[in-house]
């Protein structure tokens, strides 16, 4: 399982918030078992949105413009470049 991003935080965050005040002062609970009620509903009306929120996860791309596959874990070796350096250059 990948780790929530910044954006899953904040709207969990503020699911939460709002879904209990939404809650206390709607029901008008002011007993314990009725506030207790309510923020268990608002967390996980919370939770429930940070999980199904889509993650910000993006495709690795290679060189050749196409996104890896997944479990493509193969080390890629630049090859030697072949040209008229300074080190190739005979006479004066």
């Amino acid at each position: 399982m990948q780790r929530p991003n910044a954006a899953q935080y904040a709207y969990g965050s503020a699911v939460v918030v709002l879904a209990t005040t939404a809650l206390l002062l709607l029901t008008g609970a002011t007993g314990p078992p009725g506030v207790a009620a309510a923020c268990l509903a608002g967390l996980v009306l919370g939770v429930l949105v940070a999980v199904t929120m889509p993650g910000g996860a993006r495709p690795v791309k290679t060189s050749g413009g196409a996104p890896a596959r997944a479990g493509n874990d193969a080390a890629r070796v630049p090859a030697a470049q072949v040209g008229a350096g300074a080190d190739a250059r005979t006479g004066p």
